[in-house]
């Protein structure tokens, strides 16, 4: 079905349209002719983008009301956006995780990379939860939500459109069963050796975090026979993950007593929860009190929240991760290891490395970087995007 002629819109002449030639998928209000009939078009809707010479450069989705105004979305102008669309940018993805891990559990689709514009969706199982996290996707959520269903044959897609993605995008929280029925209670998620419990309705984010994958598998081979401090754990990612592959002991320090309550059933599902502790509080105040207390563990691993989400939060961002590495250095025992984690898109690996540095130093000790880690395969990157590549994980010896 050919669909009729879409709104044009177009680049100012001082935009560079090589690069969205080259593949960057987002443009910016400021590089686009923003008249009152570009900015009177549809949240969301699709658009024909040209550069200044009225030369097409592709297929994209128009928001007004957002510093990203278009996000690309097919090279091929003439592309029809429909239930077929969507099932083939789905099957595109599923066919690289299904390379990846026996099980069906793991991130689908991860927005820019897999040709879904401002799109995650994480699968547990026969269970899919989606972030529609741009206008556009929310719009068009019913054929999304379709052709995921036909694609992977899961019975439930839960719809979580909430975050501070989505009020940039002028859009409103919404949490709400799309397909099929609620999960009962928590999911249990097998990786890395451990059961993880995922609160898919009620958890942060989608319910789990997959991205750390990886690390939890290369912090576990450090932690045989060792003590474990896992600080900022939500449900228990790195100290499960150390006790399946043989830790000694692990304490899950989190400000979340729901989410700790989810780390305690993953430890029981995994059969350590003899070896398991959790602690509830303020992160920092807690790394204080066992340093006060002389306590010391063989690995410790501190993944907090993004400090610096954005680039006005940069600079007070910085100094919260080297004020988390200053704090966990002492407690970590002489030739042990210590592992920092950022997930803030502002912060890129050196000026994280840095502040981990310089907090390692200030915490006394001389550290030498191990390992350096990211999310996960499930979880590519955009090259031509650098805030695809978020997650950073350094593994230090001390």
């Amino acid at each position: 079905m050919k669909q009729l002629p879409l709104p044009i819109v177009r680049l100012r002449p001082n935009a560079k349209p090589q690069v969205i030639r080259h593949g960057f998928p987002w443009v910016f209000a400021n590089e686009m002719v923003m008249d009152r009939r570009t900015k009177g078009l549809s949240h969301g809707g699709l658009v024909v983008l040209e550069d200044a010479d009225r030369k097409p450069l592709g297929l994209g989705t128009i928001n007004p009301k957002s510093k990203i105004a278009v996000r690309m979305l097919d090279r091929d102008t003439e592309a029809v956006v429909d239930q077929a669309w969507f099932a083939s940018r789905i099957q595109t993805a599923l066919d690289h995780r299904s390379r990846l891990y026996p099980d069906p559990f793991y991130r689908l689709i991860h927005a820019e990379a897999d040709g879904l514009p401002g799109v995650v969706i994480d699968r547990f199982g026969d269970v899919a939860v989606v972030q529609p996290n741009a206008a556009w996707a929310d719009r068009m959520f019913d054929m999304l939500s379709a052709a995921l269903v036909e694609v992977t044959g899961c019975t439930t897609v839960i719809k979580n459109g909430t975050g501070r993605a989505r009020s940039l995008e002028g859009l409103d929280e919404e949490m709400a069963v799309f397909t099929g029925q609620a999960p009962s209670g928590p999911i249990p998620v097998p990786m890395n050796g451990a059961t993880y419990m995922a609160d898919v309705m009620g958890g942060q984010k989608t319910g789990l975090f997959f991205d750390q994958r990886p690390n939890h598998a290369f912090a576990a081979q450090l932690a045989q026979g060792a003590r474990v401090l896992d600080v900022f754990s939500h449900v228990g990612g790195f100290s499960l993950a150390a006790l399946a592959g043989g830790a000694a002991s692990a304490l899950a320090v989190d400000g979340s007593a729901p989410a700790l309550e989810l780390a305690q059933a993953g430890a029981e599902a995994t059969g350590v929860a003899d070896r398991f502790e959790t602690r509830q509080g303020d992160a920092f105040d807690v790394l204080e009190a066992l340093g006060k207390a002389k306590e010391r563990f063989d690995v410790v691993i501190c993944d907090p929240p993004a400090f610096a989400p954005s680039k006005p939060a940069l600079e007070k961002g910085m100094r919260a991760y080297e004020r988390v590495a200053r704090l966990a250095t002492p407690l970590v025992k002489e030739g042990g290891y210590l592992v920092l984690c950022s997930c803030s898109h502002a912060a890129d690996l050196k000026r994280f490395r840095d502040a981990s540095a310089r907090g390692i130093g200030k915490g006394g000790k001389r550290g030498m970087l191990v390992n350096t880690g990211f999310a996960g395969p499930d979880h590519p990157l955009m090259p031509q995007l650098a805030e695809s590549g978020y997650l950073k994980a350094l593994t230090f010896r001390l």
